[in-house]
Order: structure tokens, then sequence, then C-alpha cells
């Protein structure tokens, strides 16, 4: 296998204001863009054409990773105008591959982080024949995700969007996210509209006899389509518990990038990634955390899974869990933010101005 898609074209609504100003998969990730992360494991895995299909602030991408070569990749892009959804963006860049009919074509969504096995996946595909081949991996509560109950030989049986009920909950085995489509079968997506392979394209082939194999991976899986999981899997990265060529530096308790800054007496810890140009200040103590590029975290502040934008500050003595605060954004001194807030870029917070309990 030498080539695959990459669909990068979401806007990553569930992400803001991350993703206010940078695509979801530009987001940086244990010190680079997500995207990077997985570009790395696809050519580790042997992959040398990859094709990004892209959409939401497409204009991001190119004067980054230009044609991929820094990579060892030969990367394209291609522009959907208008979105296609994950069927439509896979059938808009067809053209663009040189895979023969029956050659193994790899897709993954571009907000997965995982350990998965690619060259396993790809020798299942090609082993049992399979018209599309699916990561599948196991989660405790399926609901939100879609459903793929197997036989006893992998073969996939049914698709069941988000379950709600006991009844529906037949499997614990979910849509992973990365799929090897035999070439010819792209060509059958309807071109020129959108379509949902989860929803339309993967039942189809199946009620018109298809083969379409599963294989169950349950190694690291993480979908960072909220700020919470974003933060954690930038941490695991660092930290070493989900796998990258392509984390900056050593895995351990902190990545500090070069031109950063923390002070001797600051507490960085819990895989926290410090940005280039970021200042830490004495005192300070930032646990799993990602500070991105020109953040500030002033004297004695505390910021806790957290993430802080590029060029934000978060004033003296705050406190800070389970926040997001956007680029350019101030935090005050004392001020107390809890899981779930979300400050917006170029927002200004006035010292003690927030707080979930008293200030004494």
């Amino acid at each position: 296998m030498t080539e695959a898609i990459l669909l990068v074209g979401g806007k990553g609504t569930r992400l803001r204001p991350l993703t206010v100003h940078t695509p979801k998969p530009m987001v940086r990730a244990a010190g680079v863009p997500f995207l990077t992360h997985q570009l790395a494991r696809a050519r580790a895995a042997g992959v040398e054409h990859i094709v990004l299909a892209t959409s939401y602030l497409a204009e991001v991408f190119e004067p980054y990773f230009g044609d991929g070569s820094a990579l060892g990749l030969h990367i394209e892009y291609v522009t959907e105008e208008e979105p296609l959804g994950t069927g439509g963006a896979i059938r808009n860049v067809a053209d663009r591959l040189r895979s023969g009919p029956d050659d193994p074509v790899l897709v993954f969504n571009g907000d997965i982080l995982t350990g998965l096995d690619i060259r396993a996946l790809v020798d299942t595909h090609e082993t049992t024949g399979a018209d599309v081949s699916l990561h599948l991996t196991r989660v405790a509560d399926p609901r939100a995700y879609g459903l793929v109950p197997t036989d006893d030989t992998g073969r996939v049986l049914a698709f069941l969007e988000k379950p709600q009920t006991p009844e529906e909950i037949v499997t614990d085995q979910i849509n992973a996210g990365a799929y090897v489509f035999r070439r010819s079968v792209i060509d059958t997506i309807p071109a020129d509209r959108p379509v949902s392979v989860e929803r339309e394209t993967f039942p189809g082939l199946l009620a018109a006899g298809a083969h379409l194999q599963g294989m169950v991976d349950s190694t690291y899986w993480l979908d960072l389509g909220t700020p919470a999981a974003f933060v954690r899997g930038s941490a695991d990265l660092v930290l070493g518990r989900a796998p990258s060529p392509a984390v900056p530096g050593r895995c351990g308790d902190r990545l500090v990038l070069p031109t950063a800054t923390v002070a001797p007496d600051a507490k960085v810890t819990g895989g926290t990634v410090v940005g280039e140009g970021a200042f830490v200040a004495e005192g300070a103590r930032v646990s799993g955390s990602t500070i991105l590029p020109g953040a500030v975290i002033e004297p004695d502040a505390v910021v806790t899974d957290s993430l802080i934008g590029t060029g934000a500050r978060v004033g003296e003595r705050s406190v800070l869990t389970g926040t997001v605060v956007g680029d350019g954004a101030v935090v005050g001194a004392d001020n107390e933010l809890r899981e779930g807030v979300r400050v917006w870029c170029d927002a200004r917070i006035p010292a003690g101005a927030l707080r979930f309990s008293s200030d004494q």
C-alpha cells in the first residue's frame, strides 16, 4: 500500500474557540499540529502518497506541509467548495489516486488519535479479500458512536448509528474512523453531492452483498472532538501513552519547546506542553495542559487539564481547571475557572471577576 486519503475538512465546532482561527487538524498536540502525528504514522506504515481532503480554512495546510517531502511523503491537496461529508470527500479526491482498481487505499479521519496497527489492517483487508475493511475498537459506552457487529470471522453484519435503547446496543464494537477501501469501490460513491460513509455508503454496500471486514484493534484510541479530549490526547502523546514518531522531543512528564521559558521554581508536569515563546512564571503550577506559543502563565497561577491559546495570558494566582482560553485572551489575576469554561479569543476577564468559591 502506498497511498491514503486523510479527511481534514471538518469545522471542528465542538472544539471552538480552538478552531476559530485554526482548522482542527492543525491545532497543536504535543508541540506540532495534530495532523503531523497522523502523517508520520502513515509514513511509518509504508504510505508514500497522501491526498488531503480539505474544506474549512483549507488555505493553511499547504503552506505548512508543502509537498510533504520533509516527512518523506508526497502530499496533494483537494479543497471542497461545499462540504461533502465523509463519503463525498473521499469521492471528491478519487482522481488524484494512482492505485489500480483492486489496490488498497487507506482512508482515515483527521480527528482520531490512535495506536492502530495500520499494516495489520491492510493485511486483514488483503487476506480476506474484502471490498472495505474497517478499524473497530471497543468502548464502555457506545451510545455516541456507530456500532458495527461482526460474525466470528470478523465480517460486518450491520451498521447501527448512535443507538440509544438497551435493545439497540448489540455490541461494544464501534467504527473507529480508519478504513481500507478497494480502489474500485471509491468510484461507486456518488460524485458532487454530500455522502456519509457511515449512513449511506457502508449500509448500501452491505445491502448490495459487498464484503465488509472488521478488524478489532483495542490499542490506544481517542476521538479528539472535544477540548477536554484534545488536551488529554496531547498529554498522552507527551507521556508516551499514545504512540507517535512526530513528538518533537523525548516522551516524559513535560515537553518544553525551544524558546519557551519555565521559571526554575515553576512546576510543569502531567504531560504538559509549553510552546515556543511561551512563559511559565515563578511559582506557577501547570499539569496535564497545553500552553500554545507565546502564551504567558503569570506567577502562582495554577493550570490543570487546560489549553491556553496562542498569545493568551493567565493572571497571577488564577486557578484554571478543565478550561480552554482562546488565542489572545486575557484572564486577569485571582480568577477561578472550572471544567467546561471556554474563554473566547481576545476576550478580557478582569481581575477577580469570576470565581466558584469565596475570595477568602
